[in-house]
Order: structure tokens, then C-alpha cells, then sequence
């Protein structure tokens, strides 16, 4: 057992690593704001955190030499900010706006033109478009302010009006806010579009109108760099018209919303998946890619080999072309990160000090916190974060081990082998630590990932990604074809390749949700495991373990009901069954069947002979009760009204509600069943949202309210945001 000196001693053996878990306490700062039961005042936000900063400084500075009173005073300061950083990011975010319910006219500027799949998987892909400074053009909004927040439309499949960012345009469309999770604990859209700061979503009902009028203030970098991605997409897409030519579009462009589903799921089952996002994979490829080639043409320039510093010299010139890459593929989180630890590998390759190292992943997510404390809820910067910190922590550990196994071998053999065996590492080290995130996250585990990258990877360092730089080297002269052709044969090996993999037996294995702090569990243990130098660091992968486990610790629920408390979904042993109709009943069974690990069956109630679940636990028409079902499980019963075209007037059987303990109707109970002790209908959702039903001892309900709470991203009861109401009249 360790006493309290011990534990010194440890702390005192690792001295030089402390400040590696400075982004760490950041992490927990800001994760204990978005966990907050209730959305804190200014106090509790802002007030409160400066006064625990002075307080641990102060502690710092006047026990200087005290190891206790430094570890105290430094992580309550780094906690106190990282929880007044992502107080001030989530208050510095415009108000979501109350957006109109029926057709409108949305008048605004074109910021982005993006191609997604047809909804179908057939027929050439549907554009959207994200505008900004929108404005409602009716009655009811006369006169108001201009939307601060994007808005994203799609247009109709037959419009083919040109469009390009900066473009003003008039279209006629159904706009809706960000939707509601489909379970307790599920995605978060409503906290997603708060920090990316759109507005909602919609569709066309009729073709736009540019309004030639309409153009931003003024021009700015962001607008040059979208008009460059749309006319980069718009020349791979002439070039390469089918599915291969729009992953060839994902890795140029970084616009990933027109490769088909079928493709996202065949490269998520063969473990590729990361391959189609953008991020340190990427950049490292095209940065290595540069610095080759610069130090090939400095080595053949007799002068400047001679007499320049080319190594460095080539570094800073790959750092420039990372930079460019990251603003031509749309500057996302994962991209940034990794632009952000490699301005730190070329500072060091520059000074002459180790290129890579924990400190310099430390600096880059300090950075990125500090900036943008939201994104410890994002599964791209968890992911990247954690295969980073595994690849570093392990080739500090192993890679003395791989030279000295390998050292007797010489020439070609030895290159052969080390690099063979340094890929297999480096794949076995990142889809190791990133496999729980994945299972919380996307709730599948792939297990032939690291064969499936042994191919992949190497194909896109030597072949793909290099075409793909001449490519959009050779653009602007319109002699890139034969590059995005070569190209495109790599890409279509890789699609191969995926489409292999992903169709062996037990390639893509579903699991059930992940709790959060079952997530929480496998990353603080993996930055213990990784962070430390000695044998205590074995204690983080006892925490990593029992965080994978959790799906399979933890109760699953029994029923679930959709936020608009139209679909029902009741958990059998082999399937989700799902009763009732909603608008998104496509995107909330497939939540649904993720969360539970189960495919969703259909089940009809409105037949007129009685209806019963495989297992005979769901039996519905009984006592000629059509559209109504009683569950029978654990010792409890539960009745289901999914058909009501009474709207609640008409009360259920009281032959029903006698044994019943809980009673759900998509329609207001109104009189019904008022002695049963748990009632759940459409005013409860509306109140509440989703919600989910666990039968065990008694009878426990989960709302998405109860999870969230009061927050600025919650939407109000209903869906409804902030009214924007029209500008006073000028007197």
C-alpha cells in the first residue's frame, strides 16, 4: 500500500513530466462546465475561477519549493481556467434563433456550396448551400435582423443554377432548428451547431434566384479559400465523376460529403474510416512529400548544399505547404492540431533540439483548449489526441527495442524490415488507443484494421497523396488530368481494398453505447499509462480496460421514445421494435440500433387480429384495444398507445391500466389511466424529450432533459430559440 511519501517520491521521479498534464486539467476544467447540472451566472463562471487562479498562484509563489503546494496550486489553476475557457466560448456565441415553421423566403450570401450523395444512392449528388446574413422575406419578420448564424440548405435535385461562395440568392425553403438527440446521452446537434454557429437546416421547394445585389461587406481570406475549394471540387468532380472521384475530392479539397454511404461504410467496417477525414495522416503525407522534394532540388544545387542550412530550410517550406493543405481541406480541428504539432517539429528541427516529443503535443492541445474548449467533446480531436499520444509514448518505449532486434541485419534487408516493422507499430499503436473511442463514439469494433492499413497507408504515402499535390500543382495550368487519373487508379485500390475487408466475416462488430464516463475511464487512463515514465504507469491500463467494458456493465433500456414522442421503440433480445411514424424516424432508429447494438425491426400495431413479439413479452389488439400494446417483463407491465386518432379524448380500456405500472401514449392521456403511477405522453415529451424506460426493481425514466439541463444550447420545450425580433422603427 502507498502512503502519502511514496506517493511524493513518485511525483518527484516524474518532475519533468508534470507539465504534460497541464492540457489534461484544461480537459477536466472544461469538461466539468458542459457537465454542469445547470448553466452557470457570471459568478459561479467567471468570478469564482479568477479567484481559485489567484489562489493557486499564490500558493505557487509563496511555497516555491514545496512539491505538494505546487502540484495543488498548478492543477486547481489549470482547472479553474479550462472551466472559465469554455464558459466564455459557450457565452461569446450568438442566441439561436427562433426560426419560422412553415415555407418561407430566405434571402442571404453563399458562403460554401457542398455535393452530398442522392438521398436514394442513385442520381447525381444534391447540393447544399450555407448562407449567411439570412433573412426571412414575410410578413412576420419584417423588418429583423440578419440571422448571425449560417443556415444550410439543400436544393432541389433539379436545380442547376450556378452558385459560387459570396453569391447573394432568394429561395423559398422549410427551415427547421437543430433537432433534439434521438436517446438520452445520444449525439448532441443542438450543442454541435452552438459552437459551429449555424442556425438549422432546411430544403428548397422551388430553384434559387441570385440576387446580384447581395454581397458581403467586404472580402476576406476565409471567402478566397472557399471559392478555391468549390473550384478545386468542381475540377475533380469534371475529371473524376464517379464515387472514386469523390474520395479523390475528400483528400484534395477536404469536402467528404459526397462519398456514398456505401463507401463510408465499407472503409468504417476495414478500419479506414480515418482515412476519408482529413488530419495528421494527411498533412504528415503532404509535408513529407514537400521537404522530399525541396531537399532533393537544394542537394542537386551545388551552392546551397554547400552553403545553406537545407535540412531547415526544407522544414519550413513543408510547414508552409501544410499550412496551405490545411486551409484548402476546410481547416478542421484535427487538421489544425496537427499544423499546430508540427510548427513545433519544424521549430525543433530548425533550433536542432527532438522533433517530435510529448511536450510539443502538450503545447499543441493547450493551444487548441485554450482556443476552443469545446472540442474535448469531439470525437476527431479525442481520437487524433489519443493516437498521438499512444504513437509517442510508444516509440518512446519500443523503438530502442525494434533498432537493437533489428541490428544484425544490413543494406536493403535492414531498411526492409524497420520500415515494415515501424508501420506495423504504428498501426497497431494508434487503432489500439483509438479502438474505445470508436466503440463510444460509432459503437462498432473492427478487428482486421491493422491489415487493412499495413496495405492502405503505404499506398497513400508513395502513390496517392504525392500524385494528388502535382495534381493541384499542375491545376492552375490545366494539366492535372493525368495526375488525378493516376491518382484515382490508387484511390480505386483502396476502395478495393476496403470493399475486401469489409465484406470477412466478423469485420465490423456492433456494440452497445459506451456511458460517458465509461469514455471519461479509458482516456484519463490512457493519459496515465502514456504521460508517465515508471511502473505506475500500468495502473492506466487497468482504467483503460474497465472503461472498454463498461457497454456491457451497464443496463440497457428497456424502452425508447423519440423526442416527438411518435416512435416507440422496445428492446426485444434479437431486435429494437420500433412502433409509429415521426419525420426522422430514419435518423432516430439509427440511433437507436447503435446505441443498443441491435437491428431495428418494424412492428405493426394496427392490424385488426392481435400482434405479438417473437419472444411473447409485446402483445398488441388485445381486448379489442386496436393500436395499443402491453409489455410484460421483470415483474412489470407497461401499456403502449401508438395509434390515438382521438388525440386523447377517447380514454383507454380501464380493463388496461388496472395492473399497469407504467402507461405511454403518443397522443395527451388526458383521463387515461390517471391511477397508474407512471404516465409518459406527448406533453411529457414535448416537456422533456427523448426518453428512455428502465424495468428492473422498479420502473426508472430517463429524459434527454435530465441529461442536459438547462443550457444555452438546450433548445426551449418544442424546439423554439431566441424570436428575432424586428429593428425599432427609427423616429
Amino acid at each position: 500500500m502507498l502512503n502519502p511519501m511514496s506517493v511524493m517520491v513518485l511525483f518527484a521521479g516524474e518532475h519533468r513530466r508534470l507539465v504534460l498534464w497541464v492540457p489534461v486539467l484544461l480537459a477536466l476544467g472544461a469538461l466539468t462546465y458542459f457537465q454542469w447540472p445547470c448553466e452557470p451566472g457570471v459568478g459561479v463562471g467567471c468570478v469564482l475561477p479568477a479567484g481559485v487562479v489567484a489562489l493557486g498562484l499564490g500558493v505557487c509563489l509563496y511555497w516555491p519549493h514545496t512539491l505538494v503546494a505546487r502540484l495543488g496550486g498548478g492543477g486547481v489553476t489549470a482547472l479553474a481556467v479550462g472551466f472559465a475557457a469554455a464558459w466564455l466560448a459557450a457565452h461569446t456565441q450568438p442566441a439561436m434563433p427562433e426560426l419560422p415553421r412553415r415555407a418561407v423566403e430566405v434571402q442571404g450570401i453563399v458562403r460554401d456550396v457542398a455535393y452530398y450523395p442522392a438521398p436514394a444512392g442513385q442520381g447525381e449528388p444534391v447540393r447544399h448551400v450555407t448562407l449567411v446574413d439570412a433573412v426571412m422575406q414575410d410578413f412576420v419578420d419584417d423588418g429583423m435582423r440578419p440571422l448571425r448564424r449560417s443556415l444550410d440548405i439543400r436544393l432541389a435535385v433539379q436545380d442547376a443554377t450556378p452558385l459560387a461562395p459570396g453569391d447573394g440568392l432568394r429561395v423559398r425553403a422549410m427551415v427547421r432548428s437543430p433537432p433534439f438527440p434521438a436517446l438520452p446521452g445520444g449525439r448532441d446537434r443542438q450543442f454541435e451547431a452552438w459552437f459551429a454557429a449555424q442556425a438549422g437546416s432546411g430544403y428548397a421547394l422551388e430553384s434559387v434566384q441570385v440576387e446580384p445585389g447581395l454581397q458581403l461587406p467586404q472580402s476576406n481570406l476565409w471567402l478566397a479559400v472557399d471559392r478555391l475549394r468549390v473550384l478545386v471540387d468542381a475540377r475533380i468532380r469534371h475529371v473524376l465523376p464517379g464515387a472514386s472521384g469523390s474520395v479523390v475530392a475528400t483528400l484534395l479539397d477536404g469536402r467528404a460529403s459526397a462519398v456514398p454511404q456505401n463507401i463510408r461504410a465499407e472503409f468504417a467496417a476495414s478500419g479506414l474510416a480515418h482515412l476519408l477525414a482529413v488530419a495528421g495522416l494527411h498533412l504528415g503525407l503532404v509535408m513529407g512529400a514537400a521537404m522530399l522534394a525541396c531537399r532533393l532540388v537544394l542537394a542537386v544545387w551545388q551552392y546551397a548544399a554547400l552553403r545553406w542550412p537545407c535540412k531547415a530550410i526544407s522544414a519550413v517550406v513543408a510547414w508552409v505547404v501544410g499550412g496551405g493543405y490545411v486551409l484548402l481541406t476546410g481547416a478542421h480541428l484535427p487538421a489544425e492540431r496537427s499544423w499546430m504539432m508540427s510548427s513545433i517539429v519544424v521549430l525543433g528541427l530548425v533550433v536542432g533540439r527532438r522533433a517530435v516529443s510529448m511536450r510539443g503535443l502538450a503545447l499543441a492541445a493547450t493551444l487548441m483548449l485554450l482556443l476552443a474548449p469545446q472540442i474535448v467533446l469531439d470525437v476527431a480531436f479525442q481520437m487524433s489526441m489519443a493516437a498521438v499520444m499512444a504513437l509517442v509514448a510508444g516509440y518512446e518505449v519500443l523503438h530502442p527495442i525494434l533498432l537493437r532486434s533489428l541490428s544484425g541485419l544490413r543494406g536493403a534487408s535492414h531498411a526492409c524490415a524497420r520500415h515494415g516493422a515501424m508501420l506495423v507499430l504504428t498501426s497497431l499503436l494508434a487503432g489500439t488507443a483509438t479502438l474505445p473511442v470508436v466503440m463510444a463514439h460509432f459503437g462498432v469494433v473492427q478487428p482486421f484494421f491493422v491489415l487493412a492499413n499495413l496495405l492502405a497507408v503505404p499506398l497513400m504515402g508513395v502513390w496517392i497523396m504525392p500524385l494528388g499535390l502535382l495534381a493541384l500543382l499542375a491545376m492552375p495550368f490545366h494539366a492535372d488530368a493525368p495526375f488525378l487519373h493516376m491518382m484515382n487508379a490508387g484511390v480505386c485500390g483502396v476502395l478495393w481494398l476496403a470493399h475486401k475487408v469489409a465484406g470477412w466475416p466478423g469485420a465490423s462488430i456492433a456494440v452497445p453505447a459506451m456511458p460517458g464516463w465509461g469514455l471519461g475511464c479509458v482516456l484519463l487512463g490512457l493519459c496515465w499509462l502514456c504521460l508517465w515514465r515508471g511502473n505506475w504507469r500500468w495502473w492506466g491500463a487497468c482504467a483503460v480496460l474497465c472503461g472498454t467494458l463498461t457497454p456491457w456493465l451497464v443496463p440497457q433500456p428497456d424502452i425508447l421514445v423519440s423526442p416527438d414522442a411518435q416512435l416507440v421503440g422496445v428492446r426485444d433480445r434479437a431486435a429494437v421494435l420500433v412502433m409509429g411514424h415521426a419525420r426522422d424516424a430514419r435518423a432516430i432508429t439509427a440511433a437507436w440500433a447503435q446505441a443498443l447494438a441491435l437491428p431495428v425491426v418494424a412492428f405493426s400495431t394496427t392490424a385488426a387480429q392481435e400482434a405479438q413479439s417473437p419472444d411473447g413479452s409485446l402483445i398488441c389488439g388485445e381486448e379489442g384495444a386496436e393500436g395499443s400494446c402491453v409489455l410484460l417483463r421483470r415483474g412489470h407491465e407497461v401499456v403502449v398507445r401508438i395509434h390515438d386518432p382521438s388525440d386523447g379524448r377517447v380514454s383507454l380500456p380501464q380493463s388496461l391500466c388496472a395492473q399497469a405500472d407504467l402507461v405511454l401514449s403518443v397522443a395527451p392521456l388526458r383521463a387515461s389511466c390517471l391511477n397508474v403511477p407512471v404516465r409518459l405522453d406527448r406533453f411529457t415529451a414535448w416537456h422533456a424529450g427523448a426518453q428512455a424506460v428502465f424495468l428492473g426493481s422498479g420502473v426508472r425514466v430517463v429524459t434527454d432533459r435530465q441529461e442536459r439541463g438547462e443550457r444555452l444550447w438546450v433548445l426551449k420545450p418544442g424546439g423554439h430559440g431566441m424570436p428575432t425580433l424586428p429593428l425599432a422603427q427609427a423616429e
